[in-house]
């Protein structure tokens, strides 16, 4: 696992990067430009991804948990199977995003744009998660074992 948590991204552009697998562990990635990097299976536990450029971005698997990406455009990044625990999602784009298999336990979805009834049932768990109204009692009402504790 390559290690780059000592490295400052101010303004970075690291548009088709490879950083499979890397730590990227409580990182600043703030406006950062990630379009069509490969993160699957990278640990950014507890990043700062607000307001990143996601798209296309593969984070097949990647680990999340606590992130912040709000605001972030994540049009169709593949999130499948990763660990969004605790995130803050807030206002981000989700359009056309593959969450199949995706830990949304604890994350904040409120507001979240282009986020879909279908892409929700797909997901690993909801359980503790805060979405808008809407969706929340449609899903609670079809899918009820995503919102039990996992």
């Amino acid at each position: 696992m390559i290690d780059l948590r000592e490295i400052n991204f101010l303004r970075a552009n690291l548009k088709e990067i490879n950083l499979e697998r890397a730590n990227l562990e409580k990182i600043d990635l703030t406006r950062v430009n990630l379009r069509e990097t490969n993160l699957e299976g990278a640990d950014l536990d507890w990043a700062i991804l607000a307001g990143a450029n996601l798209v296309g971005t593969k984070l097949e698997k990647a680990n999340l948990k606590g992130a912040n990406l709000q605001g972030a455009n994540l049009f169709m990044a593949n999130l499948r199977g990763a660990n969004l625990q605790g995130a803050n999602l807030e206002g981000s784009d989700f359009e056309g995003v593959d969450l199949k298999g995706t830990d949304l336990k604890g994350a904040n979805l409120e507001g979240a744009r282009n986020l879909s009834f279908d892409q929700l049932s797909r997901v690993k768990t909801l359980y503790d998660t805060k979405l808008d109204k809407e969706l929340l009692i449609s899903l609670k009402e079809k899918y009820p074992a995503l919102f039990e504790v996992p």
